[in-house]
């Protein structure tokens, strides 16, 4: 559809209800196209499957997950405020996260069933990497509820858009007591006029949505055995764990690095949620090391396709993923973020610029 004539659409139909409203404090998405994404770079269609990174354990069965659910209930009658249970919420600075006591494996078909459950479809599911990832897809609970909505919606229900697409990364991490931490970050488009006559449209990205992050990992709480009460409870009493740390890019023998003033342990959580935040394919992780293993696709000067074109074409011209090591270094209250080659030499490359200050813009 002309994107004139469905902008106008819906605007004039903002216009017509002077009582309508904008219902952003519920959740109703819907996929843009089963099957399909708006961006889709080829580092995230072939990903390894080699079993060195197949958590171990087996599937969590039916009856051990409800038992599981019982026994939180039991358990959180005298939990802290922000634990219930085998399930509580924590955070440092703008960042929350689950830690829950069960192993990525138990984890990994809730938390999947989880997303289905929302209306989305996902585009990456992972778990040899503890990934997974939505589709684009649309709030619907934004779009106004007005007269003409009700009347016509239904039926011609492609008429009204909000403008707007989101996108989840769930990433589950393994814990050194065998728990494992659930992170949820988000990526959203919006679709602006490109020129003054507003006869075409493009999409760009739009600022993450933090509270929306939190909204999710409240209703996964209730997801893993939380009630509605306990998680809210829980969400609202998560203490935040250190303030905003220093960011700054510096060169040292040479080389550009970052240097974050902060200990390792969060300096290593804070980039992993720049990477999700960012839309870095990460292969693998070692924390022992430090390290992330990430896929970087270079960015072109081509007109990139509007939505549905992205949807329904090709994207076979996009340049061709490259493999680049992301290494964390601690020293006491000191950590430095630096790039690496795939081999874990050093490089220095108009790329490793472009990716140290896509860090370090999220990371302050």
């Amino acid at each position: 559809m002309n994107p004139t004539l469905r902008l106008g659409l819906l605007g004039l139909a903002v216009a017509l209800s002077a009582c309508s409203t904008l219902e952003s404090d519920k959740i109703d998405y819907k996929s843009a196209a089963v099957g399909s994404t708006l961006e889709v770079p080829p580092d995230l269609t072939q990903l390894s499957t080699d079993t060195r990174y197949i958590v171990p354990g087996k599937a969590n069965s039916a009856a051990a997950y409800e038992a599981g659910r019982a026994q939180q209930a039991k358990a959180g009658i005298n939990a802290a405020p922000n634990t219930v249970g085998d399930v509580r919420i924590e955070r440092d600075g703008n960042g929350r996260w689950l830690v829950v006591a069960r192993s990525p494996n138990q984890l990994w078909e809730p938390v999947r069933d989880f997303w289905l459950e929302h209306g989305f479809v996902l585009a990456l599911d992972q778990p040899q990497l503890g990934i997974m990832e939505t589709d684009w897809a649309e709030n619907r609970a934004k779009i106004p509820q007005d007269v003409i909505r009700r009347t016509i919606g239904k039926v011609f229900d492609s008429l009204y858009s909000t403008g707007e697409r989101d996108k989840f990364r769930t990433r589950l991490e393994r814990r050194a007591d065998g728990g494992t931490d659930i992170y949820i970050t988000h990526r959203g488009m919006q679709e602006v006029y490109t020129n003054a006559q507003k006869d075409s449209t493009m999409w760009q990205p739009r600022p993450e949505d933090h509270e929306l992050e939190t909204e999710f990992l409240r209703r996964l709480m209730v997801k893993l055995g939380v009630s509605e009460e306990q998680a809210k409870a829980a969400v609202a009493a998560a203490p935040s764990a250190s303030s905003a740390a220093t960011v700054q890019l510096a060169n040292v023998n040479g080389a550009q690095i970052i240097e974050l003033h902060d200990d390792f342990d969060h300096a290593w959580r804070r980039v992993g949620l720049s990477l999700d935040r960012t839309g870095f394919t990460v292969e693998d992780r070692d924390r022992s090391q430090g390290t992330y293993f990430v896929r970087y696709v270079t960015p072109t000067d081509k007109k990139e396709p509007g939505f549905f074109g992205k949807l329904f074409g090709s994207t076979s011209n996009a340049a061709p993923p490259e493999k680049y090591r992301i290494v964390v270094h601690g020293n006491g209250g000191q950590s430095t973020v630096s790039v690496l080659k795939a081999d874990g030499q050093p490089e220095s490359s108009a790329n490793v610029d472009r990716i140290l200050r896509i860090l370090v813009d999220d990371l302050k």
